[in-house]
């Protein structure tokens, strides 16, 4: 897997340059084995603001149909609490079954073992390469030491 190096002042992370990105902070992963089948998970940077997770619930089942920005279910950390949303248009395949005995792998695994849920479908329109990320990242991290986080 090849990555590209995200590191502005306390925070780096290595990130896949073949994923598409969400501005809210999901990576999406089309499956070799299945190019209609599209894996989401939370990027590094999520991880790092909700801490480890506890526990991942979905609202919706197998086969129902998702759009981007419904809310799909809920996760919840040491640091905080967030609803799950859809970064996909399609049907849902599966929430990732580790996450039932081991939530935590999302934060120390979070671009293999850690992902969230499945989709087949498309991304949604938003979504960005590895480098629009980086770039959305520098924005924001630059917006939240100005506004003293």
């Amino acid at each position: 897997m090849e990555f590209a190096r995200f590191k502005h002042a306390r925070f780096s992370a290595r990130l896949p340059v073949h994923f598409r990105y969400s501005l809210s902070h999901y990576w999406m992963e089309q499956q070799e084995d299945d190019p209609s089948i599209w894996r989401v998970g939370f990027s590094k940077f999520a991880t790092r603001m909700l801490g480890e997770l506890v526990e991942a619930q979905f609202e919706v089942k197998k086969e129902e149909t998702v759009t981007s920005g419904q809310q799909i279910g809920y996760v919840e950390g040491f640091k905080a609490a967030s609803d799950l949303f859809s970064v996909m248009e399609g049907g849902f395949v599966e929430g990732n079954p580790i996450l039932e005995v081991d939530a935590c792998i999302v934060k120390s695994s979070p671009y293999v073992d850690g992902w969230l849920y499945s989709v087949k479908g498309d991304p949604e329109e938003s979504s960005v390469d590895v480098h629009g990320y980086i770039e959305h990242l520098e924005m924001l991290i630059e917006k939240m030491q100005q506004e003293g986080y």
